[in-house]
């Protein structure tokens, strides 16, 4: 594959929002997804007022083929006063969305998810303002994990199924799959139809356009309500190259087309990521939805 075209070129990341955060997140030994995976909006989103903190540590035990995320086996090592950290530095910094993440963790009992809730918790009673989205690994399909995460009260549960259905075992860890990310949103959907599910699909892996239509419909079927299409990017020679790059006026088309199938809202372009720009991604469907429309 090419260098990057045009469209791929962002801004080095500065300002004040993101030089605080930065200096946050060390003194407190607190990790986001955004430098753990090197997203090109870190910029962009940490200017804005928005962060995804990463929770459970940044070691994956998960191998990904896409993922730049550090992996291997942290031996049930984990920091207990995560979440009041978390919950601290987030509260200090007067973010207005915040998006909590979570490195899969096969190595503990519950895979993290009591950690998870329990961050969520202490977030909303240190900064009942802030709108907070999660976004969770898929729990090996455990019900119960699933459960203890939508109880803690999101305002928006996301889980990503990364890619079309044929190319799951080509670009996902063994232990995840297709049918088991579907039941995570759709048991997610139905533990509290009233908060909004989310997903996300990578473009220019290989995907065929019947095949991502069958990933909208399939998605719809399970009640999600938000998408987000991005470009996959080949973090280094050692991860998946890149297929092809879709252009802006093909991510619109496919934008159009997702919302076809009925989903309340779509962010669609080349640099968006799962959680890009997620707060105006709320508030835009929150909009619509007040003003009557469903697109």
């Amino acid at each position: 594959m090419s260098l990057k075209p045009s469209w791929l070129k962002v801004k080095a990341p500065g300002g004040e929002i993101h030089a605080r955060l930065k200096k946050l997140l060390r003194e407190n030994d607190l990790h986001t997804v955004c430098e753990e995976a090197n997203c090109p909006n870190i910029g962009e989103c940490w200017g804005s007022g928005t962060a995804t903190f990463m929770l459970l540590g940044k070691v994956c035990t998960r191998g990904c083929k896409f993922c730049n995320v550090q992996r291997g086996n942290p031996r049930g090592v984990l920091d207990e006063a995560e979440p009041e950290k978390t919950a601290a530095a987030i509260a200090s910094l007067g973010l207005e969305y915040i998006v909590m993440t979570m490195v899969n963790r096969d190595d503990l009992e519950d895979q993290g998810a009591g950690h998870v809730a329990r961050t969520i918790r202490l977030i909303k009673l240190a900064a009942p303002e802030l709108l907070l989205e999660t976004l969770v690994g898929d729990f090996r399909g455990d019900a119960s994990c699933v459960e203890t995460v939508v109880h803690s009260a999101p305002h928006v549960f996301a889980h990503n199924i990364e890619t079309t259905e044929p190319l799951q075992r080509r670009v996902r860890d063994p232990r995840a799959g297709y049918a088991q990310s579907l039941f995570v949103l759709e048991h997610a959907k139905s533990l509290a139809p009233e908060r909004f599910t989310k997903s996300s699909i990578m473009l220019g892996l290989g995907e065929t356009d019947a095949d991502l239509e069958k990933c909208f419909r399939d998605l719809r079927g399970a009640g999600v309500d938000f998408l987000t299409l991005g470009q996959y990017l080949q973090p280094s020679a050692a991860h998946l190259p890149v297929e092809k790059f879709v252009t802006p006026m093909e991510f619109d088309e496919w934008r159009d087309r997702a919302l076809g199938f009925g989903f309340r809202y779509v962010a669609s372009g080349p640099l968006v990521r799962s959680s890009y720009k997620a707060g105006e991604f709320y508030l835009s469907s929150l909009i619509r939805e007040g003003s009557g429309e469903t697109k």
